[in-house]
């Protein structure tokens, strides 16, 4: 799998991201900066977290007119995968690839932390290796990662199975306790209506090693990545 992992600035989970792609999958996985045009033939193009532009205006918002997007797009349009973490996913919806829009968390601050999720459909490039309802754990940190969408959208979301991760307790449920931000709910994740977009809020790529604290990020990367 070759993948390209956009850098814009203000990304600081970029490295981090190529960084687990070549050790943990042997993956062919590089930079792409975002005034670049081409994604150089990549199978996979994930864009990462941080503070794009330094989150002015809104999360995503000016990442979104960077030259790289239209070749984003057209990867996206094409059918072929596009992952968004954290700001990678604020990024996607003000792009328009992805519905809904990521607002400041409940309690107006930051939030660093290690969550449960549930795995709601595995319907996708990304899941196939997930098992329906299983519960994974990883790191979130955001100031903005409550997810927020009109009622319409929301009912189609849920109806026709888009909703790819929800924030869970203990117990596996999706609890007012166990929603860390606001997000309506408890939505973590979601897939496009093609379902070849992910766009999640927790951090994947930062729980594939045990000797980070949990594997729960491999169910986003085992399918594409042939390791299951």
């Amino acid at each position: 799998m070759k993948a390209a992992v956009i850098q814009f600035p203000g990304s600081n989970d970029d490295r981090d991201t190529v960084n687990m792609l070549q050790s943990v999958y042997r993956a062919d996985a590089r930079l792409v900066w975002h005034q670049e045009t081409s994604l150089g033939g990549a199978e996979l193009v994930i864009l990462p977290g941080g503070f794009s532009y330094g989150d002015y205006l809104r999360t995503g918002a000016m990442a979104k007119f960077s030259p790289v997007m239209d070749a984003v797009r057209s990867h996206a349009t094409q059918g072929k995968p596009v992952l968004g973490i954290c700001n990678g996913f604020q990024i996607l919806c003000e792009a328009g690839l992805l519905p809904g829009v990521l607002i400041r968390n409940r309690q107006l601050r930051f939030i660093c932390d290690d969550v449960r999720l549930r795995v709601e459909t595995t319907d996708s490039p990304f899941l196939g290796s997930a098992k329906k309802s299983q519960v994974v754990s990883m790191p979130i940190k955001h100031g903005e990662g409550n997810y927020f969408a009109d009622p319409e959208t929301l009912k189609r979301l849920e109806g026709e199975g888009q909703v790819a991760f929800r924030y869970v307790d203990a117990s596996g449920q999706p609890s007012p306790e166990a929603n860390p931000n606001g997000s309506l709910n408890n939505i973590a994740g979601i897939v496009s209506a093609g379902r070849n977009i992910l766009g999640l809020m927790p951090h994947p790529e930062h729980a594939c090693e045990n000797v980070l604290g949990s594997e729960g990020g491999r169910v986003v990367f085992d399918t594409l990545m042939g390791s299951r």
